[in-house]
């Protein structure tokens, strides 16, 4: 348990000893299926993605363990790192869209 003034990891690796670099579980804290399924779908268009998936162990707690297999010796940190950073591109994509749209439509404005 982190003390006052430490900060908590947001992402924690598991990895099985002598297990293979491919192969991980990833645990990322206080998310939930929001940020599960996007960046699970994000990942799964990797070619090199054998496997992906996530599960939320219990109700009460705001954390995912994300799983990732790869296919080819490619560590599994590269799609997760990937699959992240298109997410990210995705939803800046859409906010700036968003943005666009709203400074053109006179009716949206606010006086």
């Amino acid at each position: 348990m982190a003390g006052e003034g430490e900060k908590k990891a947001v992402l924690e690796m598991i990895q099985a000893d002598g297990g293979d670099e491919g192969c991980v579980t990833f645990v990322l804290h206080d998310e939930d299926h929001t940020l599960g399924n996007s960046v699970r779908y994000m990942i799964m268009k990797n070619v090199d993605v054998e496997f992906c998936g996530y599960t939320i162990t219990h109700p009460s707690e705001s954390k995912i363990n994300f799983r990732i297999q790869t296919r080819g010796g490619i560590p599994a940190t590269e799609p997760l790192r990937k699959g992240l950073n298109d997410l990210n591109d995705v939803c800046q994509h859409v906010l700036n869209t968003f943005q666009v749209n709203l400074q053109k439509d006179p009716k949206t404005s606010s006086n």
